[in-house]
C-alpha cells in the first residue's frame, strides 16, 4: 500500500501556498482547504495565510479540557501580524459561555474571532483568506450605478416592504420620483401588489418629519429672559439683556435670581481719572 506523501517543511515565504504549523497535521480541516497550495513550515501560528495575516485554530472541546492552551499560544504570537484571527470550531453543545469568554480574550489581545460550525466551513475560511490576499478592497465594495433608474430603485427599495418589482410598478404607473411622493394612498393601493401596510410605509417615508419630540423638548428648555436693572442709586433706567438661562432645576432658578438682583456697575468717569 502506497503511503501518502506529506508536504515538505519549509520556511514561510511570499508564495501562493498556505503555510501550516506541523502540529496541525492530524487536523481534519486540512482536507477541506481547497483551491490553494499547502505546505508545512516552522511558524508560530497554526496557519500563515498572508504576509501580515495568521490564524490560530481552537476547538471548543479541547478548550474546555485545556483552558490555558489558547493563552499560551497568544503569548507566543506576541505582536506579530497585522491581522490575527482566532478560528473557533464549535463542536460542543453548550458553547455560549465559552464563546463569550474567548471573545473577551480576543478583544484584549487584538484578535479577530471567527466561529465555524463544521470542518468544511473552517477550511473554506482559511482558503478564502489566502485567495483574497492580493485582492483590492473594491472587489467586495457595493457597486452603485449613477443612472436615474438605479438611483430610483435604490432610493425606493430602502423603504421597508418595497422590493424591485414594486419599484418597476411605481415607475411605469406613476413616472417620476415626485409623482410617487405626491401620490395619494388610494391611488397607491390600486396598484398591483400594494396593500395597506406597504402603502403606509411609503407615505411615512415621504411625509413623516425627521425631527423628534426630544429635540423640541431640549430646545424649549432654553428661553431668553430680559431683566430690568435696578439703578436707583445712579439714576439710570436701562433695559439690559441677560444671557440665556437654562431652567433645569432649583439651582438654575437661584442663579437667575442672583443675576437679576446684582447692582449695576457705576459709570466710569474717564475724564476725572485722566485729570487725577
Amino acid at each position: 500500500m502506497a503511503t501518502k506523501t506529506k508536504p515538505p517543511v519549509v520556511q514561510p515565504g511570499a508564495g501562493n501556498n498556505i503555510v501550516i504549523n506541523p502540529n496541525q497535521r492530524l487536523n481534519p480541516v486540512l482536507e477541506h482547504i481547497r483551491h490553494v497550495g499547502k505546505e508545512f513550515g516552522d511558524i508560530v501560528p497554526d496557519y500563515h495565510v498572508g504576509r501580515t495575516t495568521c490564524i490560530l485554530f481552537l476547538s471548543l472541546k479541547y478548550h474546555r479540557l485545556h483552558p490555558e492552551y489558547i493563552h499560551t499560544r497568544i503569548a507566543k504570537l506576541g505582536g506579530s501580524y497585522n491581522l490575527r484571527i482566532l478560528l473557533i470550531m464549535c463542536d460542543v453543545t453548550e458553547h455560549q459561555e465559552l464563546i463569550r469568554e474567548l471573545t473577551k480574550v480576543c478583544l484584549i489581545n487584538s484578535l479577530t474571532i471567527i466561529v465555524a460550525w463544521s470542518n468544511e466551513e473552517a477550511g473554506q475560511y482559511i482558503a478564502t483568506f489566502k485567495q483574497f490576499e492580493h485582492k483590492p478592497p473594491d472587489l467586495i465594495k457595493e457597486r452603485v450605478d449613477k443612472d436615474f433608474d438605479s438611483l430610483f430603485r435604490n432610493a425606493l427599495t430602502s423603504i421597508n416592504k418595497v422590493n424591485r418589482t414594486d419599484v418597476v410598478t411605481l415607475r411605469t404607473s406613476l413616472g417620476t420620483f415626485a409623482d410617487v411622493a405626491k401620490a395619494s394612498s388610494d391611488r397607491l393601493q390600486n396598484l398591483p401588489g400594494f396593500g395597506q401596510v406597504k402603502v403606509k410605509r411609503i407615505k411615512e417615508a415621504f411625509e413623516k418629519p425627521f425631527h423628534t419630540k426630544t429635540a423640541n423638548t431640549t430646545h424649549s428648555l432654553i428661553t431668553p429672559r430680559r431683566t430690568r436693572s435696578r439703578s436707583r442709586d445712579t439714576g439710570l433706567d436701562s433695559s439690559i439683556s441677560s444671557p440665556l438661562v437654562i431652567s433645569d432645576g432649583p439651582d438654575s432658578t437661584m442663579e437667575a435670581e442672583r443675576e437679576r438682583s446684582r447692582p449695576v456697575s457705576p459709570v466710569w468717569d474717564i475724564e476725572l481719572d485722566l485729570n487725577d
